[in-house]
């Protein structure tokens, strides 16, 4: 592998690049995104030079799509015509099951591996990025089939994420879907609600003015972009909807046991709390 494009140098395309040089990676890096974005980018040392779509496609043995999740569906066919038979494509979007069954409809001359790194922050852009992002973390792949993982394009992407420091996890691209409503969707969501639930309240000025850091973790994701979001949940809302039916059956059952014992729920709670920080 030697020349990998970042389309969408943000904050995950722009940690990527830079995990990968402090991994060792001496190839060239080029990256695809807004002018005002690749001379940020440029300037910070995150990528070697900016380029087209089309000639990246050209010339890169990986073409990592960082993108929104709207950019990567309406990118993916346009790599098509000028995609080099063997390279890989892969993605970094926050949902699987559009995405995959895109790349088979339209991306035919290059292999396709679906992926998402379980890693992020509130904040966005090049400026925010960082190579340590990834080390420690999930990074699930979504293969149309397990054998696409031995092709050796893919098995070198796959080295390249270990080097990184992430946690490469094979899951099919319906059922990440499904578990990332739970562990992703559904916490940004609480974390909105209850900044919501808050900041409406007459007295707001007051209670920002005696919380504590409890009130600051729990709304941490309130500051995220609903930009980003709406592309997650129009491609994800089934199982969006489900998480929240949950999430309210369990608010109601807290409800419920408020006025008898709500020693259960904080065991609930605190066991899956626990073993979360265990892992």
């Amino acid at each position: 592998m030697q020349v990998v494009a970042i389309v969408g140098v943000g904050l995950i395309g722009g940690s990527f690049a830079l995990a990968l040089r402090k991994a060792g990676f001496n190839g060239r890096i080029v990256g695809v995104s807004s002018p005002a974005t690749v001379k940020e980018a440029l300037r910070l040392g995150v990528i070697d030079e900016a380029t087209s779509l089309e000639e990246a496609a050209r010339s890169s043995d990986l073409i990592y799509l960082s993108q929104p999740i709207r950019g990567i569906l309406e990118t993916i066919p346009r790599l098509e015509a000028a995609v080099r038979p063997e390279a890989l494509v892969t993605d970094a979007g926050s949902t699987k099951a559009e995405i995959c069954r895109t790349a088979r409809r339209h991306l035919r001359r290059a292999r396709f591996l679906g992926g998402h790194p379980m890693a992020g922050k509130e904040s966005r852009g090049v400026a925010e990025a960082e190579p340590e992002l990834f080390c420690g973390r999930t990074y699930v792949l979504t293969p149309a089939e397990l054998a696409d993982l031995d092709w050796p394009r893919a098995a070198e992407f796959v080295e390249w994420l270990r080097r990184i420091g992430a946690r490469p996890l094979v899951v099919g691209a319906e059922e990440h879907d499904r578990l990332v409503a739970f562990t992703s969707h559904l916490p940004q969501l609480a974390s909105t609600a209850l900044a919501a639930t808050l900041g409406a309240e007459e007295d707001a000025d007051k209670l920002e003015m005696i919380a504590g850091p409890g009130l600051r973790d729990t709304t941490r994701l309130a500051l995220s972009s609903f930009e980003i979001w709406r592309d997650i949940f129009e491609t994800n809302s089934e199982a969006v909807l489900s998480a929240l039916d949950a999430y309210v059956r369990r608010l109601e059952a807290i409800r419920a046991a408020f006025a008898d014992n709500l020693e259960e729920e904080f065991r609930l709670g605190a066991d899956f709390a626990r073993r979360l920080r265990n892992r």
